[in-house]
C-alpha cells in the first residue's frame, strides 16, 4: 500500500475551507498545514494557530519564488476590498513584510524550500540540544530527564487529595489539569448547590487554558445534583466537541455508562457533521442536555441552566437575549481572533457588573420584565437586575507550555494581548491641557517595518484601540497597514526638552479618504440598484438621496477615534477632530517647513527584487534606521488633501453621538435594522471644513431637511425603540445642519414658506378638531380624545412649522414626541424616566403643551382673517371686497392703500349700532303720554301751598286738570264691571244647560 494512503488512512484529517473555519473553535489538533498564502487572513492566523497543541507543527506553504522578497509586492485577496476612487494606488503590503520579519525572530520557526533546505531568516537554524532538567509544562511532554515541578502543582495536588472522600466533586476535580481549572469548577460547583436561579457565572481565559473542559466538567456535576433541563449553546456546534467530551469524561468518573444511564443523540445536518446536540439522561430520573442555536433563545423558558462557550463569537443583542431567570455559566476568549471578544468584557459585563451592586439592584425596578415589549422584540431585553454575577479568570496554558514561543509570536504579531499600563510617570505629569497637545502623522512605512522602537509604538497605538473600542478583530491590523486610502494620526501631550523616550499617544486616529468617483460610475450602479465596494459614506448618501453629484465630491472619513482610558472625557478627542478640521483646511500647513524630498528608502525600494537574487543568498532583514522616513510627521510639514467634507460612520449610542453632535456634525441616515453584531444602529454624519463652511451649507442643509422628515415619519416604526432623549438629540442635530449656512439669502430660501400661515390649518385640521383641542386645553376632555391629532401636531412642532415664539421645555418636547411621533403610551414615559416623572405631571405637562400650540393656531387663523377685511376707504362693503378678491383671483386679497384694520372697522360698526340705539329710544320715549306726570297749578294756588308749608304742614295736594290718571281708573273700572257681566252670563248659560241635559 502506497504510504501515503496509509498515512491518510489511519490518521485523522479533517479539511476545511477557509471561510469554515470558525467551526473549528475549540478543538485541539497536532498539525496545522494552511495553503493558498494569498488568501491568508490576520483572522485567519489567529483562528487556526491556536488551536495547535504544545509540540505541533504549523506549516505555511508558499508558491514557488527565487526570493522571500515577492511577498512584499505579493497582491493578497484582501487587498481587492482596499481599492478606492479615491487613490489610483495599489494597496501595499507592508504586513506581509512584517510578518516575514517576525517569522525570522522567532526561534521556534524554519523556513525551508522545496528541498528542505534552511534557508538564512530562519532563526530556528541555530537549534541547541535541550537541557535535561528543563521542564515544558503541563501541555507538552518533557521527554527524558528530570521534570520541572509547574507552578501551583503542589497546591492542586493537595487540593485533589483534600476533595477526594467528597462524593461527586472528588472524581470530577481529579481530572482537573490545572489549579486555574480546579478553582473554577468549585465556584461552578457552588453556583450549581447554591440553587439561586438568577446568577451569571463568567469564565474568561485567552486561548488553550481549558474552558470548555471546566465548563463540561461542571455541566455533569450540575447533572448529578438533579438539573433537568440544560441548554448549551455556541455559534456552532462543532465547537462543543471538547465540552461535550469532558461530560463524558465525568460521566464515567461518576461511574455512569453509555446505553444504560444515558443515550447520546448526534445530529443529522450533513454541515454539522453528526456533532452531539443531545443527551439523555435517565439515570436517577429523565434529564436532557440538549444544544440549542443562538438565535432560538425564546425555547429557554424552562431552563435550568443555560450554558454559552464561545459568548465573545455571539453577536451581543443574543447574548443578552440568552440571559434569563435561570443559572448562566458563560465562556469566552478575550483576546483571540474575535471580533467582539471586548464587547463581551467591555459592554456585557460591565453591565452586570453594575447590576449585581447592592445600590443599583435597590434602585432599579425589582420586575424583571420592566422594559418595554418592543425591546424584547429587537432582542435587547432589559437585563434581570437582582442578577448577581461571578468573574472566573484562567491563566495557565493546558494546550501549550508556560511562554510558549508560537503564543508569544503570534500575540506580537497580531497585537492581541496588547494592554495599557498606567506608568509611574504618567501619574505624577498628570494630564496635560488639550489645548498644549498636538497632532502628528503617522508614516505607515515606518510603522509597520518591525524596527523595535516602531513596534513598541504600533503596540501601544493597538492597545488604545483594544481599550477604548469593542469592536476589533487582527484584520484590522492588515487594514491600517495596506490599504491606499488610510491614514493614521496621533495625539501627543507637550514634549520637554531633553526628553529622548517615545511618548504615549493620547489618541489614535485613522481616517479613510473617499469620494471623487465619476458620475457615469454613479449612474451606472443606481441604475442598478448597487453600490460598489469602499467609498462607504458617498455610496451610501447617494442611494439614500438618489443624488448623482455628492459623489464626486472628496471627504474624509473618520474610521476610528480611539481615547486613551486614563484621558477619556477630557477633551482630548475634541481636540484631535479640531486639529483635523484645521489640518485639511490649510490652517496648519507651513511652506517654509514642508519636507523636502530626501534620500529616503521607501517601502517600494525595499519590494523590489534583485535580478541574482537566490533563496540561499537572499538577506531578509530590518530596514535601516537612518534611512527610513521620520515615524511622526508635524501636520504643518505635510501638504493636505484637497477635501470637501468630513464624516463618520458608526454605532449609534447616545454617548457616542453626543459626542459627534458637539464636535459640529449632522446626521444623515440612520440604518433601521440593527446591526447583528451589536444591535447598534448604523449612523453617518457628516460636516463641513472650516474653509468652505458656506458651500457645504448649502447641500447639507438641504440634506439635513430631507433626513429631519424622514426620521420624524419613521420614529413610530423601528425608531420607536429609541429613548426618547436620543431622538430628540437627533433632531436637534439635523437641525444644527440644516442651519449651517449663514447667508441671507440661504436664511430666505429656508425660512420662506416655513412657517405654517392660518390658510393652511385647515388643510391639517377640521373645524373639529380645533374645537377638540381647545376643549382639551381648557379641561373639558381627557386626552384620549385628541390622540389621532398628535401625530400631526407634534410633526408641525419639530418640523419647525411653529412661530419662533412658540417654544417648549425639554420635557415637553420630549413628552410630545414620545406621544405624538414614537406613539409611546404615558405609562411609557414615566418608565422611561425611571418613575421621576409620574403618569398625573406628565399630563399637566402634556396639557400645557396643547394649550401653548393650540393658542398659536388660533392666532394664525386671527392674523389670516385680518388680512381678508377691506378698508372702508375704498367705499365698498363686504360683498363687494369679496368680488374683488374672486375677480383678482387671490383668496387673500390685499390692495395696496385699502385694507382696513380689524380694530378700525368694529369701532366705526359700534359708533353705527350705538347711535341707531338711540334712535330708537327717542322713538319709544316720544310714544309715551307724560301728561300725567306734567306739574299743574297757578301762581295762586303755588303761593297758598308755600304758605302751608310755612305753617309746618307736610304734605300739600295740587289737583292737575289735565292729568289722564283718573281717566284711567275710571276706564278701569267701567272694564272691570263688563268682566265681571261677562262672567256672570256664561255662568247662568251653563246652569240653564245642565237643567235640560236632566231633563
Amino acid at each position: 500500500m502506497d504510504p501515503f494512503e496509509l498515512f491518510v488512512s489511519v490518521t485523522d484529517v479533517r479539511y476545511t475551507y477557509y471561510k469554515d473555519t470558525h467551526k473549528i473553535l475549540g478543538q485541539t489538533f497536532s498539525m496545522l498545514i494552511l495553503q493558498d498564502f494569498e488568501a491568508i487572513t490576520p483572522n485567519l492566523l489567529a483562528r487556526t494557530i491556536e488551536t495547535v497543541q504544545g509540540g505541533g507543527i504549523v506549516v505555511c506553504l508558499l508558491q514557488g519564488m527565487k526570493s522571500l522578497r515577492g511577498l512584499y509586492s505579493m497582491t493578497m485577496d484582501v487587498h481587492s476590498r482596499y481599492r478606492s476612487s479615491t487613490s489610483t494606488a495599489a494597496p501595499v503590503a507592508r504586513f506581509n513584510e512584517r510578518f516575514l520579519l517576525s517569522l525570522g525572530a522567532n526561534p521556534a520557526c524554519l523556513v525551508v524550500d522545496d528541498e528542505l533546505n534552511v534557508l538564512p531568516i530562519s532563526a530556528g537554524k541555530d537549534i541547541v540540544a535541550i537541557d535535561p532538567d528543563f521542564g515544558v509544562g503541563v501541555g507538552r511532554s518533557a521527554g527524558k530527564g528530570k521534570r520541572k515541578e509547574a507552578p501551583g502543582e503542589a497546591e492542586l495536588q493537595a487540593l485533589k487529595e483534600g476533595l477526594s472522600d467528597t462524593k461527586g466533586i472528588g472524581e470530577i476535580i481529579a481530572q482537573a489539569r490545572t489549579l486555574d481549572q480546579a478553582k473554577a469548577i468549585l465556584t461552578f460547583t457552588d453556583a450549581i448547590t447554591s440553587k439561586t436561579l438568577s446568577q451569571t457565572v463568567s469564565l474568561t481565559a485567552a486561548r488553550g487554558r481549558g474552558k470548555s473542559a471546566a465548563l463540561g466538567l461542571s455541566i455533569s456535576l450540575a447533572i448529578l445534583h438533579g438539573y433537568s433541563n440544560v441548554f448549551v449553546t455556541s455559534p456552532s456546534p462543532e465547537n462543543l466537541k471538547t465540552l461535550f467530551e469532558f461530560i463524558f469524561k465525568g460521566f464515567d468518573q461518576l461511574g455512569w455508562e453509555e446505553h444504560l444511564d444515558y443515550d447520546i443523540v448526534q445530529s443529522t445536518n450533513p454541515e454539522w457533521k453528526g456533532a452531539v446536540v443531545r443527551v439523555n439522561i435517565f439515570r436517577q430520573h429523565r434529564q436532557t442536555i440538549q444544544y440549542i442555536q443562538p438565535q432560538d433563545f425564546h425555547v429557554l423558558g424552562q431552563a435550568e441552566l443555560v450554558v454559552i462557550d464561545e459568548a465573545a463569537a455571539i453577536p451581543l443583542p443574543l447574548v443578552r437575549s440568552l440571559l434569563g431567570p435561570y443559572l448562566v455559566f458563560m465562556a469566552s476568549t478575550i483576546n483571540g481572533y474575535e471580533g467582539t471578544g471586548r464587547s463581551l468584557s467591555l459592554k456585557l459585563l460591565q453591565q452586570l457588573r453594575e447590576m449585581s451592586r447592592p445600590s443599583s439592584a435597590m434602585s432599579a425596578p425589582s420586575s424583571t420584565n420592566g422594559g418595554n415589549t418592543d425591546d424584547k422584540a429587537s432582542g435587547s431585553t432589559p437585563l434581570a437586575t437582582v442578577r448577581t454575577l461571578k468573574e472566573i479568570k484562567l491563566e495557565t496554558p493546558i494546550r501549550y507550555g508556560p511562554d510558549d514561543s508560537i503564543e508569544k509570536w503570534l500575540n506580537g504579531l497580531l497585537c492581541l494581548d496588547a494592554t495599557i499600563s498606567t506608568s509611574l510617570k504618567k501619574t505624577l505629569q498628570g494630564c496635560p491641557h488639550p489645548s498644549t497637545c498636538e497632532l502628528f502623522y503617522v508614516n505607515r512605512d515606518t510603522l509597520f517595518s518591525f524596527h523595535p522602537a516602531s513596534e513598541l509604538f504600533l503596540q501601544r497605538m493597538m492597545s488604545l484601540y483594544v481599550a477604548s473600542h469593542y469592536k476589533n478583530s487582527p484584520n484590522d491590523l492588515q487594514l491600517m497597514s495596506d490599504a491606499p486610502g488610510h491614514h493614521l494620526f496621533v495625539l501627543l501631550p507637550p514634549l520637554k526638552e531633553g526628553d529622548n523616550t517615545l511618548p504615549d499617544p493620547l489618541v489614535v486616529m485613522q481616517v479613510a479618504l473617499e469620494g471623487n468617483i465619476s458620475k457615469q460610475s454613479v449612474l451606472d450602479n443606481l441604475s442598478r440598484g448597487k453600490m460598489a465596494g469602499g467609498d462607504l459614506i458617498p455610496w451610501t448618501i447617494s442611494q439614500q438621496y438618489q443624488d448623482d453629484d455628492f459623489a464626486s465630491m472628496s471627504g474624509a472619513r473618520i474610521v476610528r477615534v480611539a481615547v486613551h482610558p486614563d484621558y477619556a472625557k477630557m477633551g482630548y478627542g475634541s481636540r484631535a477632530l479640531q486639529a483635523l478640521n484645521s489640518f485639511y483646511s490649510g490652517e496648519l500647513l507651513n511652506l517654509d517647513e514642508v519636507v523636502k524630498e530626501m534620500d529616503l528608502e521607501t517601502f517600494e525600494d525595499v519590494a523590489k527584487v534583485d535580478e541574482d537574487a537566490t533563496l540561499q543568498t537572499d538577506q531578509i532583514a530590518i530596514r535601516d534606521a537612518s534611512k527610513m522616513p521620520p515615524l511622526l510627521q508635524r501636520l504643518s510639514e505635510r501638504q493636505p488633501e484637497n477635501l470637501d467634507y468630513l464624516g463618520v460612520s458608526y454605532g449609534l449610542t447616545p454617548l457616542l453621538f453626543k459626542f459627534w453632535k458637539r464636535a459640529g456634525f449632522s446626521p444623515l441616515y440612520i440604518r433601521q435594522t440593527q446591526n447583528d453584531l451589536t444591535g447598534e444602529h448604523s449612523c453617518v454624519m457628516l460636516r463641513g471644513l472650516n474653509k468652505n463652511r458656506q458651500e457645504v451649507g448649502r447641500w447639507l442643509g438641504a440634506f439635513s431637511l430631507d433626513f429631519r422628515k424622514r426620521f420624524i415619519a419613521l420614529l413610530s416604526y423601528k425608531f420607536r425603540e429609541f429613548s426618547t432623549v436620543s431622538a430628540l438629540s437627533v433632531l436637534e442635530a439635523a437641525n444644527q445642519g440644516i442651519y449651517t449656512s449663514t447667508t441671507e439669502e440661504d436664511e430666505e430660501r429656508r425660512v420662506g414658506g416655513d412657517v405654517l400661515v392660518g390658510s393652511e390649518v385647515k388643510s391639517f385640521f377640521s373645524p373639529f378638531d380645533l374645537k377638540r383641542l381647545d376643549s382639551y386645553a381648557q379641561n373639558m376632555l381627557d386626552y384620549h380624545v385628541i390622540l389621532d391629532l398628535l401625530p400631526t401636531l407634534a410633526g408641525l412642532y419639530f418640523s419647525k412649522r411653529f412661530p419662533e415664539d412658540v417654544q417648549l421645555s425639554g420635557l415637553q418636547a420630549s413628552i410630545l414626541l414620545a406621544l405624538g411621533l414614537q406613539r409611546k403610551s404615558v405609562e411609557d414615559v414615566e418608565k422611561e424616566t425611571e418613575h421621576q416623572v409620574a403618569v398625573a405631571q406628565c399630563l399637566a405637562l402634556f396639557s400645557k403643551t396643547i394649550r401653548k400650540l393650540t393658542k398659536s393656531l388660533q392666532t394664525l387663523q386671527k392674523e389670516d382673517v385680518a388680512k381678508l377685511v377691506p378698508d372702508a376707504s375704498l367705499g365698498m362693503d363686504k360683498k363687494t371686497q369679496a368680488f374683488v378678491n374672486q375677480a383678482s383671483g387671490a383668496s387673500t386679497a390685499v390692495v395696496k392703500g385699502g385694507v382696513q384694520g380689524l380694530e378700525e372697522e368694529l369701532d366705526q360698526e359700534g359708533r353705527e349700532v350705538l347711535k341707531a340705539l338711540k334712535e330708537s329710544q327717542r322713538e319709544v320715549i316720544d310714544s309715551l303720554d307724560l301728561k300725567q306726570y306734567s306739574i299743574a297749578g297757578t301762581e295762586d294756588e303755588w303761593a297758598q301751598a308755600q304758605a302751608q308749608l310755612a305753617k309746618g304742614s307736610g304734605v300739600i295736594s295740587i289737583k292737575n286738570p289735565e292729568s289722564t290718571k283718573g281717566l284711567k281708573r275710571k276706564l278701569g273700572g267701567e272694564e272691570s264691571k263688563k268682566e265681571e257681566g261677562g262672567k256672570k252670563h256664561k255662568k247662568d248659560k251653563k246652569h240653564k244647560e245642565g237643567k235640560k241635559g236632566k231633563k
